[in-house]
């Protein structure tokens, strides 16, 4: 991934709180018929080796796990939300009329080895994670658990799937948030996007105003 200077997100924090608040990843391989890329709800494991550790799971009709082999360089992809910004929100471009449509956002790119893990010890614990984790972040008064369910009907949906890990090996972050504008544009881009209901990105341009 292309970043300018200016753009990169070094902080492991920042880095760590899109990756868990937006955990709904682009899982990037290269198999026997090129590319492919398939959308998982990623559980991060900060503390687990030198950068951290993914897992999630897929389906086991997806041949993507079949397709990989254990040790094999793959790509993850996490996303906050983002935002267009139209020129007409800088008090700049109606004085001198040189500024041009672009697009504000938050990515990391997640780079490392993967290992497959067709047990059921390994899923069941990540599913459990995974209800855990996302039960908590959406408030749900009575959390799901796994024993909510008949112990059959758990078994049947655990052989059905199959668990992915990722060693990470490097992080990439952007933060494109309006840090090359001057202070009353990127003001202005922030109260019109949080007008229109683009909070999250409004409040990433602030921040990122705060830290110069």
């Amino acid at each position: 991934m292309y970043v300018p200077e200016h753009f990169e997100e070094t902080r492991p924090e920042e880095l760590r709180r899109v990756m868990t608040a937006y955990p709904l990843g682009a899982f990037v391989t290269i198999g026997p018929n090129g590319l492919d890329a398939c959308h998982l709800p990623f559980v991060l494991q900060p503390d687990a080796g030198e950068h951290g550790r993914l897992r999630a799971h897929v389906a086991r009709a997806n041949p993507v796990w079949k397709e990989i082999q254990d040790g094999d360089e793959v790509l993850v992809i996490f996303g906050a939300p983002d935002a267009y910004i139209s020129p007409n929100w800088y008090p700049s471009k109606h004085e001198l009329h040189r500024q041009l449509p672009t697009w504000d956002y938050q990515v990391v790119h997640v780079h490392g080895q993967v290992r497959v893990h067709d047990d059921e010890r390994f899923v069941r614990g990540v599913v459990a994670r995974l209800a855990r984790t996302h039960e908590s972040q959406a408030g749900v008064a009575k959390p799901w658990k796994m024993t909510d369910s008949p112990e059959d009907y758990i078994n049947g949906n655990l052989a059905s799937i199959v668990g992915i890990e990722v060693d990470i090996s490097r992080i990439l972050g952007a933060w494109k948030v309006s840090q090359n504008r001057e202070e009353r544009d990127r003001l202005s881009a922030a109260r019109e996007l949080r007008d229109r209901g683009a909070v999250s990105v409004s409040e990433a341009i602030l921040e990122a105003g705060g830290r110069e």
